[in-house]
């Protein structure tokens, strides 16, 4: 059955997008004419009450998610409890290793992920403390039922900490953070992209020159290229630069669609990544329907690694989702199901493929682990590190 795109839109939602285009229109002309797409960015998906992550609605998909289920997209959590018992495998050994017991998520999405995490390292003998830090206070009230056979060993954190040790965990967080979006012009100057209310109250691009700060790092990182688009995501930089702070002795596992930067900022990549979400469609206009789908940016993880190092890390392995997952035991899973019930076999097989198939996320996703006082090798790396190409 073919799905309407965009889709039609009940009252509650309507009103919801109409309030948050307004607030944007306001933030335009409060700002000059004039808006950063970063600002946009950060506005549509974390605006108090309006932002997709600050208000109520459904956005990722319950475990058997298909092209009807509510939500705009689904991550690996949802696809199969498999991928959280084996980050668990690989939190237990930063755990053993360090002499700790705390596990911390960031964007912990509907608990699915820490509802395994949790359930694996106590079948493996760990009485794991878990924290987690949640903007969003409509996914923290879902993880907090989701979580209750937990209570006293899960906490919901409003900030950083102060000092942590143990096994950080950050499953698409960076996709989600604003970027900044520049293009190149016929001249070789470096523009910055916002946007502007067009006469129709709707919403468009339009170029300023980059403050020096964007284009003394866009030099650095690429040569100039007529007409080519992309983006670079600095607040995600200062966020793991800063993890070097408060990350006294541990592991911290990134784990994100996107490339090192010779393919991130490839002459053939002249759109850039934005991708929006929205009802289990993928597109490229972000200012469609404000308020009610999601936008991401792929994650240039030579960055984040430089970030790292940056910020007193040490970065301990980088590689493929696909390999990670394979290294850290995924396929002693799967085995463990009786091929012979073929019903179940295939209930588990399905998601496990679309985790592990090139064309789906075991390339595209990456895995990038940053740490302190934590000797390699750790499990999901010992076999098809990259570092070497970072």
């Amino acid at each position: 059955m073919t799905q309407t795109f965009p889709p039609p839109l009940d009252d509650a939602s309507r009103a919801h997008t109409e309030r948050m285009a307004a607030h944007l229109r306001a933030a335009i002309a409060q700002a000059g004419g004039w808006l950063s797409f970063e600002h946009w960015m950060a506005d549509v998906l974390y605006a108090p009450g309006l932002g997709y992550y600050a208000a109520g609605s459904v956005k990722l998909a319950e475990p058997a998610g298909g092209a009807h289920t509510p939500g705009d997209f689904v991550t690996a959590p949802e696809l199969t409890p498999l991928f959280g018992q084996v980050l668990a495998a690989q939190a237990a050994q930063v755990l053993r290793r360090t002499g700790t017991r705390d596990v911390l998520e960031f964007g912990a999405g509907t608990g699915a992920l820490a509802e395994q995490v949790m359930a694996a390292l106590d079948a493996d003998g760990l009485d794991a403390r878990y924290h987690i830090v949640e903007i969003s206070a409509d996914l923290r009230a879902r993880q907090q039922a989701r979580l209750a056979a937990y209570a006293g060993r899960v906490t919901w954190l409003d900030r950083l900490p102060d000092a942590f040790e143990g096994c950080v965990l950050a499953n698409e967080v960076l996709d989600a953070m604003p970027v900044q979006v520049f293009r190149w012009d016929e001249s070789g100057t470096l523009l910055e992209r916002g946007v502007v209310v067009t006469p129709e109250d709707g919403f468009a691009w339009s170029d300023r020159p980059a403050p020096p700060r964007l284009a003394q790092v866009m030099a650095e990182r690429m040569p100039p290229l007529e007409g080519y688009v992309s983006e670079v995501n600095l607040q995600g930089e200062a966020w793991v630069r800063g993890m070097g702070q408060w990350l006294k002795r541990g592991v911290a596992l990134l784990i994100d669609y996107g490339f090192p930067r010779h393919e991130y900022y490839h002459p053939q990549r002249a759109a850039g990544t934005l991708m929006c979400h929205l009802r289990h469609h993928s597109h490229a206009d972000p200012f469609l329907m404000p308020g009610l789908q999601d936008i991401t940016a792929h994650v240039d993880f030579t960055a984040m690694a430089d970030a790292a190092l940056a910020g007193g890390l040490d970065v301990l392995g980088y590689l493929a989702q696909a390999r990670f997952l394979m290294n850290a035991g995924l396929m002693e899973l799967v085995n463990r199901v009786d091929a012979a019930d073929s019903a179940t076999y295939a209930r588990v097989i399905a998601p496990v493929q679309k985790l592990l198939s090139e064309a789906e996320m075991g390339e595209l996703f990456k895995v990038l682990a940053v740490g302190r006082e934590v000797d390699p090798p750790l499990i999901g790396f010992q076999r098809g590190d990259r570092r070497a190409l970072l």
